[in-house]
This record gives structure tokens, sequence and C-alpha cells, in this order.
């Protein structure tokens, strides 16, 4: 059994994911991928982390929670999605850095189904944008309780991803940038799902329909439809056109309305981004998706 967690990253996702990925829950069921409602798992596995207290888990506690999240048992593979399995929002940032609970995380995860064939999905995001999205989504937060004194320029995602390869036993670790999403969503969908190229997927457009115009939108719809790309390349390059052209730009720039936050300030973080996302693409152990 493949077993599939995808983790955010915080204000990542929305859940878009799992959402596209129940609304073709009978296509991928026949496939032998399972795509649980997060209501039947997210506090199950959340009692049983707690119950485990990082150690495996036993034969009977494994078909008990697959009895409780899956009608299919038992499944080739199954897909876990929550961006709190690392941490909650305000646990981000803290005294001891950027995300430093998610390297812990991950063999308790791997460890509720020691047997199986595990993997770890998340987008990376970039900081300029991740910090405002959290003060937005916290109730009550303020730009220093979520940035627990930490200088921005400190969030570095390249050490985090080294702790969490370090940690993972050996299992796969599956990347991509949040920011190109809407240029990848499609091999994201197949990848996570392990299903071909040319599976036919409801909701191939949901990332580009938050960010492009409906003419723009329905007009991609229609040039794909008539001209189907021959390759994931192709197909990048023609919603990149469309972006160019019918994109919401109010929707694709950085605002960020923060404290002492200049435009250099923006640039620099941005630019310390780029350098970790070169470098984790390369490390040993990492898959990742890029345009």
């Amino acid at each position: 059994m493949q077993v599939v967690y995808h983790l955010g990253a915080h204000s990542s996702d929305e859940d878009r994911l799992v959402k596209t990925l129940l609304r073709n829950r009978d296509m991928l069921s026949r496939a032998g991928c399972v795509v649980p409602s997060p209501m039947r798992y997210r506090m199950a596995l959340r009692d049983t982390l707690l119950a485990l207290k990082g150690q495996p888990a036993d034969a009977a506690r494994q078909q008990e929670l697959l009895d409780s999240v899956s009608d299919q048992n038992p499944p080739d593979r199954i897909i876990f999605s929550h961006e709190f399995f690392l941490c909650i929002p305000q646990r981000v940032v803290t005294e001891d850095g950027f995300y430093p609970m998610a390297p812990a995380k991950l063999r308790p995860l791997a460890n509720i189904f020691p047997e199986a064939e595990t993997e770890f999905h998340m987008a990376l995001v970039n900081p300029a944008t991740l910090i405002p999205a959290l003060i937005q989504r916290v109730d009550g937060a303020s730009y220093d309780s979520v940035m627990a004194g930490k200088d921005p320029r400190s969030l570095r995602w390249a050490p985090v991803v080294k702790r969490m390869l370090a940690a993972s036993d050996g299992h796969k670790m599956v990347l991509w940038c949040n920011e190109d999403t809407p240029l990848i969503w499609p091999e994201i969908l197949r990848r996570i799902t392990n299903q071909p190229d040319d599976a036919v997927f409801d909701g191939d457009f949901t990332i580009l329909a938050t960010i492009m115009a409906p003419d723009g939108l329905d007009r991609i719809k229609t040039y794909l439809a008539s001209h189907p790309p021959q390759s994931a390349e192709q197909r990048r390059k023609i919603v990149t056109a469309f972006l160019d052209k019918f994109g919401l730009q109010d929707k694709i720039e950085i605002e960020v309305p923060l404290p002492g936050w200049t435009e250099d300030l923006v640039a620099e973080i941005s630019a310390n981004y780029d350098a970790d996302i070169a470098e984790i693409a390369t490390l040993p152990g990492i898959e990742f998706l890029a345009p």
C-alpha cells in the first residue's frame, strides 16, 4: 500500500487539492487510489498520532484506522491532506525559527502505516506572501505575534527541507513552488494520485479560475480543446500566454502592507526564496515539480 501525506504548506492550498481529488473520487477509486473525505480522517489521524506517540502502529490499529476512513480495503494508494500535519499556523514561526516542528512530524506520520510506501507532498511558499497570509487568517494575530521576533530574512526554506529530508527515513518527498501551481496543477494532480499524463480529471482549471478573467478562462478551455497540447511543457507555454493576457493582476502581484517592509526588503526575501528553491531542487531525495 502507498500512503501519501499532503502537508500544505500553510496558505498554499485552502483544501483545493483534496476538493479536486474528491470530485474525481470514482475515477480514482477504480484505479485503486482512495481519497477519503477530510471529515473521516483528520480527527482520526490526530487521535492515532496522540495514541502512538511516534511508535509504529500494529496491524490491528492500522486496520481499524483504514476501516474508519475508507470503504475500500486495502487500497493501493490512499491520500491524506491537511496543512496542520506540520503545525498550526501560529507555530510556523517561533523563537526556534521557521517551521521548527516540521522534521519531527514526519516519522510519526510514516509510522501510522509503517509497512507502507509513504510519500510526503508539499508546496513551498515565498515567505514574502506567507507571512501576510498568516496574519490575515489567524484571529487576533499581529505582525509581532506571527514573527516571534525573527528577522523575515531568516525565513529560509532550504534548511527546513534539509532537516525534513534527514528525518524522513528515506521516504519520498515531492515538492513544488506554490507560485508555479497555476502552471503545473494538472501535473500535481496526476503525480499525487500516481495517474498517467493522459488521465482525465475534472478540475484541471481549478487554480486558473482563481487568477484568470472568466472570458480568458473560457477562451483557454476552447483553445486547449481544439489544440490539444502534445506535452506538459507545451500546455504550460499556452497557459503562460493566456495568463499574460487575461491574468488578474490583483490576484498575482504581491502586496505586503506590513510594518517596516519595503520593496527592497520584499525583493531580498524573494531572492533568498529563489536561491533556496534552486538548491532544494537539486537535493538528493527530492522530487521537484517545476514548470
